[in-house]
């Protein structure tokens, strides 16, 4: 159960599943609103400013991947897609759509409370930098702040989603550290995650591709064959 009163948005045409999603969300204490097509959906979360958004990927009018585009001009909610098709979580994930995690239909309100759960408890999980007060974490020419939730590599900055922060934080805190796959899967998604490592996989291969573009190109995470990642060396 979370601790606040907090607001989601439940966007899904299905009644049966926009059901079953909303009486799971008010059973954890949230003030549940909902939304059955993409462009009612856009405005409800300009509207309502909600913590969380449950988005289904196919919707009438827009689907979800363009939803999740759209509301990500001007929301940090945590966005939950939603899919029938396993297959389709790659690219949920993998674009760089700002969805923070995914649920595949059929799904049980056990596994949506503990995904739900485990995402609420990253903001709590932010710790103080090590190198600096005020919270910077830096590396080489890389910058996070990690209070003010912001990155910069050089005089550029770098827009993530929530995860992929976390995860650069998380890596950044301890630079010269290979982190395995399920190391990070507990340190950002908490310690009963919920999901395997494929889910820490999809975003950081989206973490590296944004930092890569700021970098001209170079590559700022490192995958360790059969372990996991670190951060590469930075030249500031």
């Amino acid at each position: 159960m979370l601790r606040d009163a907090k607001k989601a948005l439940v966007v899904e045409d299905d009644p049966d599943i926009r059901e079953l999603l909303s009486f799971t969300l008010a059973q954890m204490g949230f003030a549940v609103h909902r939304a059955s097509d993409g462009r009612s959906a856009v405005e409800a979360v300009r509207e309502l400013d909600p913590d969380l958004v449950t988005l289904d990927l196919g919707l009438p009018s827009l689907d979800g991947v363009e939803i999740c585009r759209r509301i990500r001009e001007f929301s940090n909610a945590y966005v939950v897609m939603v899919t029938a098709r396993a297959e389709e979580v790659d690219r949920l994930l993998g674009l760089e759509i700002g969805a923070d995690d995914y649920l595949t239909k059929p799904f049980s309100p056990r596994e949506l409370k503990a995904r739900v759960n485990a995402m609420f408890r990253r903001p709590r999980r932010a710790a103080p930098a090590r190198s600096e007060a005020g919270g910077t974490l830096h590396h080489g020419a890389l910058v996070v702040d990690v209070d003010g939730r912001q990155v910069r590599l050089g005089d550029e900055e770098v827009g993530l989603t929530r995860t992929e922060f976390d995860l650069l934080a998380e890596l950044m805190r301890t630079p010269a550290r290979v982190w395995s796959r399920e190391a990070l899967l507990v340190a950002v998604w908490g310690d009963d995650p919920v999901g395997d490592t494929h889910l820490v996989e999809v975003h950081v291969g989206n973490l590296r591709r944004k930092l890569a573009r700021a970098a001209g190109g170079a590559r700022l995470i490192r995958t360790v064959r059969g372990v996991g990642y670190r951060m590469e060396l930075v030249v500031a």
